[in-house]
């Protein structure tokens, strides 16, 4: 006996030195805002299309330039020898030709076309803004759900904490009263067992708790091992707007936009089209007074479509085809939509309601540890029901802790939908 009290003075004491270096180890409390902020930063998809972005703009600047005039150096020179009636045919090739232009050309285009090739980078912008805003709603819900499932697993290490240090208290005074064979010393062991069994689950519990945080910086880009601390989640939902005000539904109509821009252009695409050119040089077939041969000359080319295969009548089909397509995921989103929010907030009810009940459940449990504690201190209590009443409080306070997790994700998910 004397032997397996030294045994379990050292175990105690070595745990409780360990639980000191782990508590004391956590070098910093983080709040939620810290990792979306951070993760956000790091994020190379939001970096992507914040560059895309950039390079729209570049396109649109592209577009003005392309209806500049248009400056070009062009030399062509050839020489066509003929020998007794054999080589190309002279009034064609002139036998020699020398050619030293700059030429000038320019596209003419109506307003209304140059604002609509403008439209389609901005509506391109657009819809990279929207899926900016939904990249980051999908990364901030991640990263919310992470950071949720981590602080569940402390909130379980404070109240096994808490717990473990009432069960060494029990076991000190159940010391006692075994030596004075008031208890059997199989009760004395029973409760030791119980008591280390709570030690392993704490040490299984801090292992954990180190392995979420992990995942929560791997997801944020964080390079960091430092122990830390997790602030509350202060998690509320959010007002519930229309679904047509969500970012989610901004994507259809800036694709139904987008479907209106492209068949206007076609339209424009198949429009006259007219250019002026002008160039200045020198071109001489050295036949006669090449010297002379300096020039320059100007003119209008005029292009008017007039059959194409039908190819106009098939780019109309396929932006139909397009819409269409459109049309059903708009349809099928509405349908998910109304669905998830209100299998969401069913759910969400029926935590509540268990909750509630877990609640009730552990006022009765707490008393019935106090009750079972008292009659300990005067030897009246037995063992295996003081441990029933130990583990019936544990589980209660597990399924509170549990739920309340769920609660919070639920939350979560309901404002990741209801994001505008």
């Amino acid at each position: 006996m004397y032997v397996f009290n030294i045994v379990c003075k050292k175990r105690s004491l070595i745990f409780i030195l360990c639980l000191f270096c782990f508590v004391c180890s956590f070098s910093q409390q983080k709040q939620l805002q810290d990792y979306i902020s951070l993760g956000l930063d790091n994020s190379p998809l939001l970096k992507d299309l914040k560059n895309q972005k950039g390079v729209n703009l570049i396109d649109s600047l592209k577009i003005l330039a392309g209806y500049q005039v248009q400056v070009n150096g062009i030399s062509t020179n050839s020489f066509s020898p003929a020998s007794n009636g054999w080589g190309y045919d002279y009034a064609i090739t002139n036998g020699t030709n020398f050619t030293q232009q700059v030429v000038a050309t320019k596209k003419l285009v109506s307003k209304e076309n140059l604002a609509n090739q403008h439209e389609a980078i901005r509506l391109l912008n657009e819809s990279l803004n929207v899926s900016g805003k939904i990249s980051a709603q999908d990364f901030s819900k991640s990263i919310t759900a992470q950071y949720i499932t981590a602080y569940g697993v402390h909130q379980q290490i404070i109240f096994n904490l808490s717990l473990l240090d009432l069960l060494k208290k029990e076991v000190a005074i159940l010391k006692v009263y075994t030596e004075k064979g008031i208890y059997k010393q199989t009760d004395y062991l029973n409760f030791i067992i119980t008591t280390q069994q709570q030690e392993i689950v704490n040490e299984q519990l801090a292992a954990q708790y180190q392995n979420e945080i992990a995942s929560l910086n791997y997801l944020c880009g964080i390079k960091d091992t430092a122990r830390v601390l997790l602030a509350d989640p202060i998690i509320k939902i959010e007002p519930l707007v229309e679904m047509e005000r969500t970012i989610y539904y901004q994507q259809f109509i800036v694709d139904s936009f987008k479907l209106k821009n492209n068949i206007a252009q076609v339209e424009y695409n198949y429009k006259p089209k007219l250019n002026l050119y002008a160039d200045g040089g020198f071109l001489s077939s050295f036949s006669y007074m090449g010297y002379k041969n300096f020039g320059a000359s100007a003119g209008v080319s005029l292009t008017v479509p007039i059959y194409d295969g039908n190819q106009k009548k098939m780019q109309f089909n396929k932006i139909k085809i397009a819409e269409q397509t459109r049309q059903d995921y708009r349809d099928f989103f509405k349908k998910q939509y109304d669905q998830q929010i209100i299998q969401l907030l069913q759910q969400l009810t029926a935590i509540n309601k268990v909750i509630a009940q877990a609640e009730k459940q552990i006022v009765l449990t707490e008393t019935l540890i106090d009750a079972n504690k008292k009659l300990l201190e005067i030897g009246e209590v037995k063992i295996t029901d003081y441990i029933l009443a130990i583990n019936a409080y544990l589980n209660t306070k597990n399924t509170i802790t549990q739920n309340t997790i769920n609660k919070l994700q639920i939350i979560n998910q309901i404002n990741y939908w209801n994001k505008k």
